[in-house]
């Protein structure tokens, strides 16, 4: 899903104030693909710590979550990826950004 400037940037404001909700650290396991997956179906945009060696291997392995979680990347601050999905069923009070939305409001 392509996502356009002005939604990236609400998107990046209330990443912000978020903190990383999974850590991968070594490899993508099936566990961590099914909490990640949890995390994005609950809360729609998440931030993720990837603990790995290099540049590359981090890029890899975020690239690899978009892929299989069919997410969007926001944005990718170091070790801290910012990931969004549209959640299927929606949960109000558990989504960052139906959270975000009634605050601002």
């Amino acid at each position: 899903m392509k996502l356009d400037n002005k939604t990236l940037r609400h998107y990046r404001s209330i990443g912000h104030n978020l903190n990383p909700v999974v850590i991968v650290a070594q490899d993508l396991t099936e566990n961590v693909q099914a909490e990640i997956n949890r995390a994005l179906s609950d809360h729609e945009l998440i931030k993720i710590r990837v603990v790995t060696g290099d540049r590359e291997s981090r890029k890899t392995v975020i690239e690899e979550i978009c892929k299989t979680q069919k997410a969007t990347k926001v944005q990718v601050i170091g070790k801290i990826a910012l990931i969004y999905r549209t959640a299927a069923e929606l949960k109000p009070h558990l989504s960052n950004i139906q959270r975000f939305n009634q605050i601002s409001i």
